[in-house]
């Protein structure tokens, strides 16, 4: 009778073991299953350093409220397999996830990127607002990193600081990008597209690279359309090669800014400002860059159009009339200038 009150007691025993065991696996499953969100806030970042293990991985989101505990991250990374699968990166997590999502998610390496365009033609001092209004710091620390010419200087010796070398595209960056590691990016940049090629032809039309790239820098800022580049290209350097003064608009406004006087409209009187920069009152080409110019900018300076060209004026739709003589290219100003105004004040009057 002992003997089977002992045999009984065991039986139960380990019914209440499996039954136990069971609802425990029962619970780590809906748990591994259940999106969980326990951090407060809109988002929540989690930062993974090279090198770390999976353990600490863990403990970085447990911590952050972003898996509920370490034993129902170690049962997910178990039944993914991805232990060590797992990147380094800042991630970012902005509504409540299963574990098993938040692991293919760091298994992935699917960063958090703040993606920061730079248009072209801008100077450095716009694309400080535009490095400001990501969030990635304060504009002066852009413009501040930007007059180190440190990086451009095996380059550009006669840099003073890195106008035009800061190259437009879009730019992938973490959070903790500051200034100074932008700026020796967007450098990098401009010298992957500035290729040896360029470089070469630029040297083939006794061209230095800051001649090239301050040349582009008129052309980017001169026109928007990419058929008209090349031929712009050409009337500048027709001018300069016949002694011409380029009288370029851009440069004055580029004069009046750095001097903080430029009101966002070009006067008259404006093209007799004092500046090395203006071109109207000095020959040849402005003593650096007046913007960053693109890849096609730069490629037409160095492969301009067979065009003689030595004039152009505004359409004023953004495309433009070119002339050869002084004659033919009032004609073009009475046209489209002149006689456009003229047109146009009419129409509104009439209304």
């Amino acid at each position: 009778m002992k003997k089977l009150f002992g045999a009984l007691i065991l039986v139960v025993l380990v019914v209440l073991v499996v039954l136990v065991a069971g609802g425990a696996v029962a619970v780590m499953y809906i748990r591994v299953n259940q999106p969980y969100r326990g951090y407060e806030g809109a988002e929540q970042f989690v930062e993974i350093p090279p090198g770390a293990g999976s353990v600490g991985i863990g403990d970085r989101l447990v911590d952050a409220g972003v898996i509920r505990d370490r034993s129902t991250y170690r049962t997910a990374v178990w039944m993914t397999g991805q232990g060590r699968h797992l990147k380094a990166g800042d991630y970012r997590f902005d509504r409540a996830m299963t574990p098993f999502e938040v692991i293919d998610k760091i298994a992935r390496g699917d960063v958090y990127v703040i993606q920061v365009t730079f248009p072209e033609g801008l100077t450095m001092t716009e694309m400080a607002k535009i490095f400001e209004s990501h969030g990635l710091g304060p504009g002066s620390s852009f413009v501040e990193a930007a007059k180190d010419q440190a990086p451009i200087r095996n380059l550009d010796p006669a840099a003073n600081d890195l106008e035009g070398y800061l190259f437009p595209e879009t730019y992938a960056l973490s959070r903790r990008t500051d200034a100074a590691k932008l700026v020796r990016l967007m450098v990098a940049a401009f010298e992957r597209a500035f290729t040896p090629e360029l470089r070469e032809a630029a040297a083939a039309r006794h061209l230095t690279l800051r001649q090239a790239v301050t040349l582009a820098s008129i052309v980017e800022k001169e026109t928007a359309k990419a058929e008209e580049r090349p031929i712009v290209a050409a009337v500048y350097s027709n001018r300069l090669r016949i002694g011409m003064p380029l009288q370029c608009d851009p440069t004055v406004i580029y004069a009046l800014q750095r001097a903080g006087a430029y009101t966002g409209n070009l006067r008259r009187d404006d093209l007799g400002f004092d500046s090395p920069y203006n071109t109207y009152r000095y020959p040849g080409l402005p003593p650096g860059p007046i913007a960053s110019p693109g890849r096609a900018s730069l490629d037409a300076v160095v492969r301009p159009a067979d065009v003689d060209y030595v004039y152009f004026v505004s359409r004023n739709d953004g495309s433009h009339e070119f002339a050869r003589t002084l004659d033919e290219h009032n004609r073009n100003v009475q046209k489209y200038q002149v006689q456009y105004f003229r047109d146009k004040r009419l129409r509104e009057q009439c209304r």
